[in-house]
């Protein structure tokens, strides 16, 4: 029997941007559904990507004295190697600049040109550079560009229009009609808001004169594609040509996921480009709201942007998935601060969900020997929490409709605190004293240990690699995937006679002393400091990326004494590498061995190989030492 199909995407983030807070927020979100779904038995599509085309990215490329597709190679791999790192199941990743994306926005403007969707006429207006933009006399504010307030440019050139204005009446009549189409509600209105005001033809291409590096209009060469035209179609281009999109079973998407600053370009120019091509808009485009910090805006300038990677290190992964879907309801803006992801760290997860767990896991060692035991006795404590848990398990399902992420874990942390309060009135240290008790004992604790696979199980799309971790210390040994949605419906899933293991630590407290260093580093202002030469600075060091890489495959380089040549999985794409270590490693000695390689080094040739990259090695007079980890770590890890 087929599976039914589902489809979600993140908008696809511009390359020129640093990888922040607001980008892992949106992707995270997209991975829970994906996630959940999936247990649900859907068969998913998850798509993200980057934004590579634009004035933007060909004006960073020549002041870095590079071509703009060598620039947008580096800066793409941030974004993929964040989403490794954040544990995002992704099932494809676009970029704007593979040839599978540019043939069909080729072959659409082509099919739009030929039924006259798409016109040429001059034009003149005002014209931003960063937002890529034209704007009218009437839209500009004190004269500056309305979105971002810099300074505008007056253009007049011909250029190309899609006849968007036609199809103004349809879209009101589908966002009236539909109201689950956009959301949250007050990002409905805002759309209909301006809706009600005449809409414009959109200009989609710039004259190549100007504008070189973007997709040349397939009917006029001299011209190439606007970036928002270019760039939306990416959500169909990933699955093939016009036909293949109509019979993949994925298109409309059930959930286009995107932040409120770019929901017009969604909701109008997006739709109304679909209903020209002949496709349906995407079931619901959820506009998110923004991240502020402490209360202000993210700016270089008062530096205060959250870097991801810096919140993994301090905090672990599934930590920053939790508080960010938890703290605030998506669709609203949210404040960020470390003292609440701290607060939300001990509380929610070490004191409560933790808690929950050691304590479980502990008693099973200490009455049990570690076994799961067979229910015995019944007790009028048992009902409340196995109808706690169905209860539980249809509003999640309900909740996720709705992308009310924060609604879902409040929810599923009210089984937490049921699980709790039914092993206090129960009381198995009070049971253990008799025969009878023993008996009562035997449901307690299986109740218990149960309540938690239900937990693992519908906490698993926020927290995968805990829940996992959960599930190993109550002696599951099928992976969550394989349990599914299906494996909680009835109470009773979890096998007597399971061992369990010894209990850790899923979310280590986070201690004052230790809360107060965190807050005073992240807090402190950024001083310059006199250079004397010979140190360099954060900033200098963190310009080197450093990551771990798996050796699939090491050959000796023909002709040559010291070098070996390896194939070596980062996480993301593997990379030939040449390293002078084979006076000290043989070959097959190096096959799945972690090392450590400098993976934005600038490809360079060694006796006739491109090498790109370098694996870090200490030379011990003359010996070679590869460096290392006492423990294993995965691929594509960052060292810092």
């Amino acid at each position: 029997m087929p599976k039914n199909k589902f489809y979600i995407t993140t908008p696809i983030y511009y390359v020129n941007d640093v990888p922040h807070i607001g980008h892992a927020y949106t992707t995270i979100a997209a991975d829970a559904v994906a996630r959940y779904k999936r247990l649900q038995g859907y068969e998913v599509f998850f798509l993200t990507g980057t934004d590579e085309h634009g004035q933007k990215v060909q004006q960073a490329a020549k002041n870095l004295n590079v071509s703009p597709q060598e620039h947008v190679d580096k800066l793409h791999q941030r974004f993929k190697e964040l989403w490794v790192r954040f544990n995002v199941s992704n099932t494809d990743f676009i970029r704007t600049t593979e040839e599978r994306h540019k043939e069909l926005v080729r072959n659409i403007l082509q099919e739009l040109h030929a039924k006259d969707e798409i016109y040429q006429d001059s034009y003149e207006g005002w014209y931003c550079t960063p937002c890529e933009r034209f704007w009218t006399e009437k839209d500009l504010t004190e004269g500056n560009c309305p979105e971002c307030r810099r300074k505008v440019e007056k253009i007049k050139e011909y250029n190309y229009f899609f006849r968007m204005s036609k199809h103004q009446q349809w879209l009101v009549d589908k966002i009236k009609n539909d109201p689950h189409f956009i959301l949250p509600t007050s990002r409905r209105n805002e759309v209909l808001g301006f809706l009600e005001n005449p809409l414009g033809d959109l200009c989609i291409s710039r004259p190549k004169s100007r504008l070189p590096w973007g997709i040349p209009l397939p009917f006029d060469e001299e011209y190439v594609t606007y970036v928002w035209f270019d760039a939306l179609i990416n959500y169909i281009s990933i699955h093939g040509s016009l036909e293949d999109i109509k019979s993949s079973g994925f298109w409309p998407a059930d959930h286009n996921l995107v932040g409120k600053d770019i929901l017009t370009t969604h909701a109008v120019y997006w739709s109304t480009m679909l209903k020209a091509i002949g496709l349906e808009p995407p079931k619901n485009i959820f506009a998110h709201g923004w991240w502020t910090v402490n209360g202000q805006k993210m700016s270089k300038s008062l530096h205060n942007v959250v870097e991801p990677n810096n919140l993994v290190d301090l905090f672990g992964v599934d930590v920053i998935r939790y508080f960010l879907l938890r703290e605030v309801p998506f669709g609203m803006d949210g404040d960020f601060s470390h003292k609440a992801l701290i607060g939300r760290l001990n509380s929610d997860l070490a004191n409560n969900l933790g808690n929950l767990l050691n304590r479980t896991v502990n008693m099973m060692k200490k009455f049990f020997d570690g076994v799961i035991p067979t229910p015995g006795a019944e007790g009028p404590e048992d009902a409340p929490l196995t109808e706690k848990a169905g209860e539980v398990i249809a509003d999640v399902d309900k909740l996720y409709n709705e992308l009310a992420f924060n609604k879902i874990l409040q929810k599923i942390w009210e089984l937490v605190d049921t699980t709790n309060q039914y092993i206090d009135k129960t009381g198995p240290w009070h049971l253990v004293k008799t025969e009878e008790g023993k008996e009562r004992l035997k449901t307690v604790m299986y109740n218990s240990a149960e309540s938690l696979r239900v937990l693992g199980v519908l906490l698993y799309p926020f927290m995968p690699q805990s829940m996992e971790s959960l599930m190993n210390q109550l002696g599951v040994e099928t992976s969550i995937a394989e349990q599914g949605m299906n494996s909680i419906k009835s109470w009773g899933g979890l096998k007597p006679g399971s061992q369990t293991q010894k209990a850790k630590q899923l979310f280590p407290r986070i201690e004052d002393k230790q809360a107060d260093k965190i807050l005073a580093e992240v807090s402190a202002p950024k001083e310059d400091k006199k250079e004397d030469g010979s140190q360099i600075t954060i900033e200098d060091f963190m310009k080197v990326e450093l990551r771990t890489g798996k050796v699939l495959e090491a050959e000796k380089v023909k002709k040559s004494k010291k070098l070996i040549q390896l194939k070596v999985d980062i996480g993301t794409e593997t990379r030939q590498v040449l390293a002078g270590i084979a006076e000290s490693y043989e070959p097959e000695d190096m096959v799945g061995r972690t090392v450590i390689i400098v993976a934005n080094l600038k490809p360079a040739k060694l006796m006739g190989i491109e090498s790109q990259g370098m694996v870090l090695a200490a030379n011990n007079d003359g010996k070679i030492l590869l460096a290392g980890f006492d423990e294993e770590p995965g691929q594509g890890i960052q060292v810092r």
